[in-house]
């Protein structure tokens, strides 16, 4: 089953609530008759994303009276997630957040605080389906239900310096980057010629979070969306988890990477400062290396080359939950639909800059893609976006992988076979005990 991500930041947020088991969540409408009538929301503290959420609200509101909706910003906390579970447990959430990242939601599930969308409306599932594709597989929860309304996604790509390639006698314009040997013949110039310090620069400290920035993209790419534990068991030690190991591991033993800290920023810094001829991010990324590197987009390289239109991604995603305290959940239903339309999307995109989780988004902003063909592309991805699997114990999971990383890709000092095969194991242990 393909999969849809969580940021990295939210993996961070929710790295003690995520040892808790995914436990169940409320059944249609809590046993009650859903009803219509008043609800209250919480949107992003972000600026952009504050100013399509008002105006979202205000075209609800005023064709719909008897069900007013209240906005407000997510209370400051140390986190979201924080402040979301600390309502959880004082029954006092609204009903929706369109803030909740999928890594948080097995915790707010055992804390019964989500609504099971799947087994609550009957629309619930074909709403979500008809708009995010296979992408929505991605988010369900052990028993196979969704307890979150995929949102918005930030697929990766990888960014590489024009500058660079073309100081190393490489194609600037149409560069060969679609499979691992590509990359390596680039890297292997690069370093030849000079250009630049290294060919690829992800964040090199064994935080676990950090496998969002070089092997899970790259895994996700080459095994066709398959995420890092599936059907309870992990799955990097297949032969395409395998290819992309053996690929980074190439790339720090050749000196084309480098596993010491960045100092600076140690996710954008290496490439916007041109010490890194390649860099993995998202659209975000061409906010902070615009002015700084003159850079073109690629997919992200497979062993054997795939399309960009066949190529999944890790997406970054932010999702929306319907919180079981709330008291009139058809309205609040009602009102996800509506602010999911192809219109409210399509502004969702024109404000924010961030891609609706919606299959038939270039066509929705077909007008809007064709003046910025950056976005276009990184468009494509969208339907193909994949996230972190919905699992208990995912921090000691994403961290046993972590650490075994660092000893055999990073270092290669311990054996690449051996060492991720105990590390598949122990996570086979961690994932069976929800």
């Amino acid at each position: 089953m393909k999969r849809s991500v969580v940021s990295a930041a939210a993996l961070v947020a929710v790295a003690l609530p995520l040892t808790a088991c995914a436990g169940g969540g409320t059944g249609p409408g809590s046993g009650s008759e859903l009803t219509e009538g008043p609800i209250k929301i919480w949107y992003s503290t972000n600026e952009q994303e504050i100013a399509w959420a008002e105006a979202v609200v205000d075209a609800w509101n005023a064709e719909n009276p008897d069900a007013q909706v209240t906005a407000e910003a997510i209370p400051s906390g140390k986190s979201s997630e924080d402040a979301i579970a600390a309502a959880i447990t004082a029954g006092n959430t609204p009903c929706l957040v369109y803030n909740t990242a999928p890594a948080a939601v097995p915790a707010f599930q055992k804390q019964g605080g989500l609504v099971n969308i799947s087994k609550t409306f009957d629309d619930g599932e074909s709403f979500i389906t008809e708009r995010s594709g296979d992408a929505a597989d991605g988010f369900r929860s052990p028993d196979g239900d969704l307890y979150q309304v995929p949102w918005k996604a930030n697929p990766f790509m990888l960014y590489y310096n024009k500058t660079a390639f073309a100081q190393a006698g490489l194609d600037a314009e149409n560069p060969s980057l679609s499979t691992y040997d590509d990359v390596l013949a680039a890297a292997a110039a690069i370093k030849t010629a000079g250009s630049a310090d290294f060919a690829l620069y992800p964040p090199a400290s064994g935080d676990y979070t950090n496998a969002l920035f070089d092997f899970y993209p790259f895994f996700l790419a080459n095994s066709g969306g398959e995420q890092l534990v599936a059907d309870g068991a992990a799955t990097f030690t297949s032969p395409e988890g395998l290819e992309t190991l053996e690929f980074w591991k190439t790339l720090y033993a050749e000196g084309y990477s480098s596993a010491e800290a960045y100092s600076g920023d140690a996710w954008a810094g290496p490439f916007a400062d041109g010490v890194a001829a390649m860099g993995i991010a998202g659209p975000w990324g061409a906010a902070q290396f615009e002015g700084k590197v003159e850079f073109g987009v690629v997919p992200l390289p497979t062993a054997d080359g795939i399309a960009l239109a066949e190529t999944y991604t890790f997406g970054d995603s932010k999702n929306v939950g319907i919180y079981s305290s709330c008291e009139n959940k058809q309205t609040a239903w009602d009102f996800t639909q509506f602010s999911m339309n192809a219109d409210n999307d399509l502004a969702l995109l024109e404000t924010t800059g961030q891609f609706p989780i919606r299959t038939d988004l270039t066509e929705v902003a077909a007008d809007y893609l064709a003046g910025d063909p950056l976005l276009a592309t990184f468009a494509e991805e969208v339907p193909l976006t994949v996230d972190v699997p919905n699992i208990a114990n995912a921090s000691e999971i994403w961290q046993t992988f972590r650490d075994a990383w660092g000893a055999a890709v990073q270092t290669g000092s311990a054996d690449l076979d051996e060492t991720m095969q105990s590390a598949a194991d122990t996570i086979d242990q961690l994932a069976s005990q929800g």
